[in-house]
């Protein structure tokens, strides 16, 4: 039956070209975006956990750049440790040459002095953005302090839990300088080789204590530090990772959406022309009344 009041074909041809408007709109924003998911609407779970995931991967790109200011003081404190040990390694020679029969003790004295001297300065000056992990100024009157620096973020459920790195420093001033008034022997700058008060035998096993305290503080310090690399290391890939796997749910493949582009293009165009058809079925029935 022909009717001029209803045309189902305008209506099909009708619907169909909007499928296709609607379907082309879609493609041309996953296109201009490069997404495929852009929010809720277009796909809920991969929306919720991609969320989720670029929660974990911000709070881990954050705790990395705390780690590169904790990788800087340490890394710092161990240099200054590094050259303690140096210079106290030459103390200690220079002590054992003082045990020889007939040099002049108060020579190396000066030159034991002029040692210290480095040494002091070279714990002071190991601070990095005001922090000294070798000095009274990082570690207060304390031979030795507990550090804690939080490594990195865990999930579980709904819960976040930080995982931490745990190391211990020494305030290497003690061993220079002493812990407070002079006392015979209580540090490098207390050992006096022209001093007969103490064998010189105690005096290079007091010094060769020292240099063992300031190679131990070295060493921690290199292991911690060694710690941190490994961790940056570690959150840099599990990044990188997270990033992926966002990508893969909610990034567009633009060769499938090219592809579709021009499939929805041609469709549009049969479809307009299908409607064109349809609209002048109608006017068909004029003939019937000539």
């Amino acid at each position: 039956m022909s009717s001029i009041l209803t045309n189902n074909s305008a209506m099909n041809a009708l619907t169909t070209l909007r499928n296709v408007n609607s379907n082309l709109n879609d493609t041309q924003t996953r296109i201009s975006t490069g997404m495929k998911v852009n929010s809720a609407k277009d796909n809920a779970s991969y929306f919720s956990i991609s969320e989720t995931m670029k929660s974990e991967s911000g709070m881990n790109k954050a705790v990395g750049e705390g780690l590169t200011l904790s990788k800087n003081s340490v890394a710092t404190a161990r240099l200054g440790a590094e050259t303690l040990v140096d210079l106290a390694q030459q103390f200690v020679d220079r002590v054992a040459f003082a045990q020889t029969e007939g040099v002049n003790k108060a020579d190396i004295q000066k030159e034991l002095e002029s040692l210290s001297a480095q040494m002091s300065n070279a714990v002071k000056q190991s601070s990095f953005n005001g922090q000294n992990l070798i000095s009274d100024a990082g570690n207060g009157s304390t031979a030795t302090s507990a550090r804690t620096v939080v490594s990195g973020v865990s999930r579980n459920g709904a819960t976040l839990e930080t995982t931490n790195i745990n190391f211990t420093t020494t305030n290497l001033e003690t061993v220079v300088t002493g812990p407070g008034a002079a006392a015979s022997d209580d540090s490098f700058a207390n050992i006096d080789v022209s001093d007969a008060t103490t064998t010189m035998a105690a005096k290079l096993t007091a010094a060769n204590a020292f240099l063992t305290a300031a190679t131990g503080a070295a060493t921690d310090l290199g292991i911690a530090e060694k710690q941190i690399e490994t961790q940056q290391d570690f959150l840099s890939n599990l990044t990188d990772r997270l990033d992926s796997g966002v990508g893969s749910m909610v990034d567009a493949d633009m060769e499938e959406e090219a592809a579709r582009l021009q499939s929805l293009q041609v469709q549009q165009q049969l479809s307009t022309q299908s409607l064109s058809i349809a609209n002048q079925a109608p006017q068909n029935i004029l003939s019937l009344f000539r």
